[in-house]
């Protein structure tokens, strides 16, 4: 998957509605992701932000919700070229907004719920295949 050529992954359309949210600089992981099958924390000198299953998120969190996951069958190599690419270009000419997560093993790509449809059909169109997941977000390590 190096060099010119785009690459044709396997996706998984994970079934759960998740949530990006934000909490201050410097943030501990709060105790309502403990137990979560899936859940990302990134932090930098101006955030802590948190993507995980929607349900779990209490009021008082500033919070994006209505998002859904897109995971690339994995594992992927460090050394491969395009992945990302491959996938935000169709859906950046469709006018569908993404929020990438990477992990150890694979990739994830969020788009917003209410753009599911049109996600899909871009990204088929870019010759990729689509499946529909059954289980939760326990599924996403996949690898």
């Amino acid at each position: 998957m190096t060099g010119g050529a785009r690459p044709t992954l396997d996706l998984t359309v994970l079934p759960d509605a998740l949530a990006v949210c934000r909490l201050p600089a410097g943030a501990a992981s709060p105790p309502w992701l403990a137990g979560e099958p899936f859940a990302s924390v990134t932090r930098t000198p101006e955030e802590t932000s948190i993507v995980c299953r929607a349900e779990i998120v209490p009021l008082n969190v500033r919070v994006e919700t209505g998002w859904r996951a897109l995971r690339v069958a994995g594992p992927l190599d460090f050394a491969l070229t395009g992945i990302l690419l491959s996938l935000l270009e169709p859906l950046a000419a469709a006018g569908v907004s993404a929020f990438a997560l990477s992990t150890f093993d694979t990739d994830v790509v969020l788009v917003r719920e209410a753009a599911l449809d049109d996600a899909l059909a871009a990204l088929g169109a870019a010759g990729h295949r689509i499946a529909r997941g059954g289980a939760g977000v326990g599924t996403l390590g996949g690898r």
